[in-house]
């Protein structure tokens, strides 16, 4: 196939996030998978350094997970969970159980991270009304937060990009927070930054501006992964979940990219010792091969909604056609069992000071201004070229594929988050060549 077709061939898909014109004159293709490695079309292996897209923990096409899918498609393709069920949805909400903090045993089936923050708001929402406090409405984001494309989402969410373009049609009554990265304070810090546990501290003011009998929660990433990994300061955590106790709101963890051990435990409550009220899950909860996520609730939010309904009455008005579709349920139960069966979050943490390690060995590399990491994740961040910001991070991204290593780039900031079940040898490699490539950016 020459180049003229296969352009005509990659025309029909409009590709997300993607710079549709620039990748199509220069295709970046993954045909196969197989444990750290995908391989192209033309048989070329490339090193998984980002885990997918943060979410194949598991290494890639693990046979269990693939025999759980295959039988089950043949079992049974399709159930609705519209006043029907199928026992693999309710062992899937009970493996989830057994491994969320403790007291938050309730689960609620989303197909995606986006659906899993817009169900958490409704959640909060549903909530502060069962309890005869409607008038909590407002929600509180963080900026450089991520939290999914719907508009629920976008809205608390903080990238300018989303809000540049979506900005007028999105939620009212949203305050946000401010990032907790501090360069100046906390550059190259290995763990969780020493400074910037003040930063939680403006919710105080937000709440002294609109009361808190109009705020209903505040959402977060524990540690933001596709703003550039940007880690909670020590102390962070526990004062934000301070300041909504003392006012009665809801703290709601977006762990769709922290939870199922990327930070070395279950989730960020292992690493932090922080509780949320609601928590958002999807990418790793069946190693990514059925779209799926979903929203653990403390059992006394789940008990409030639903026993402020009527008797035979739908208690929560929300739900997805494809919630707890049965053969993402049978992928997440056989994902569930692999990790406890393989240990892989204690795996992790048992890696993570190798990682970090080899994280920290690029200091003093050409542009490269901090460095930073947790558990299985780690960001590079290189200086801007004047006038042109990103294209040293995306030059990066390039070079990488070309040498063999998938990386993330958000901006200027290179993202590394392998599989659990990367060796040393190959954490070795992926910083190896990282290094390799940053020595030829100008």
């Amino acid at each position: 196939m020459d180049m003229t077709d296969l352009q005509q061939d990659l025309a029909a898909f409009w590709m997300p996030f993607t710079a549709n014109r620039q990748f199509k004159q220069a295709p970046r293709l993954l045909a196969e998978a197989k444990g750290m490695y995908y391989k192209t079309p033309d048989g070329r292996e490339i090193l998984d350094g980002c885990a997918g897209l943060w979410c194949v923990a598991a290494g890639h096409c693990r046979d269990e997970i693939v025999r759980a899918v295959q039988d089950q498609v043949a079992r049974l393709d399709f159930a609705p969970s519209f006043q029907f069920g199928h026992p693999l949805a309710f062992e899937a909400a009970n493996r989830l159980a057994a491994i969320t903090p403790p007291g938050m045993d309730r689960i609620f089936f989303t197909n995606s991270g986006s659906e899993s923050a817009d169900t958490a708001l409704k959640i909060a929402l549903a909530y502060h009304r069962a309890r005869g406090e409607g008038s909590r409405t407002r929600f509180v984001g963080r900026e450089r937060s991520y939290h999914g494309v719907n508009f629920g989402g976008m809205s608390v969410g903080g990238i300018p990009g989303n809000r540049k373009v979506f900005g007028n049609s999105m939620l009212p009554g949203v305050d946000h927070l401010p990032a907790t990265h501090d360069l100046a304070r906390n550059a190259f810090s290995r763990g969780q930054p020493a400074h910037g546990a003040e930063f939680a501290d403006e919710l105080e003011r937000i709440v002294a501006l609109h009361d808190a009998s109009n705020i209903a929660a505040v959402i977060i990433e524990p540690m933001a992964g596709s703003t550039g990994v940007l880690l909670p300061p020590k102390g962070y955590l526990e004062r934000l979940r301070a300041i909504c106790d003392r006012h009665g709101i809801l703290l709601i963890f977006d762990e769709v990219i922290t939870g199922f051990g990327r930070l070395g435990g279950a989730f960020a409550y292992d690493a932090f010792g922080v509780k949320p009220d609601i928590m958002t899950m999807a990418k790793a909860i069946n190693n990514a091969t059925i779209p799926m996520g979903a929203v653990a609730v403390r059992d006394e939010l789940h008990d409030a909604i639903v026993n402020a309904a009527p008797e035979g009455a739908i208690e929560f008005m929300h739900g997805y056609t494809y919630s707890a579709h049965p053969v993402a349920c049978a992928a997440a139960n056989a994902t569930l069992a692999l990790y406890e069966r393989e240990q892989l979050f204690k795996r992790a943490a048992a890696m993570a000071p190798h990682f970090e390690a080899a994280a920290h060995a690029l200091k003093g590399a050409r542009n490269v201004i901090d460095i930073r990491n947790f558990g299985m994740v780690a960001a590079v961040e290189l200086a801007a070229r004047p006038g042109a910001p990103g294209k040293r991070g995306y030059e990066a991204l390039v070079k990488c594929f070309g040498k063999g290593v998938l990386v993330r780039v958000t901006g200027d900031i290179v993202a590394v988050s392998p599989p659990l079940v990367a060796e040393k040898a190959e954490v070795d490699r992926i910083f190896a060549t990282l290094a390799e490539v940053i020595a030829t950016i100008d």
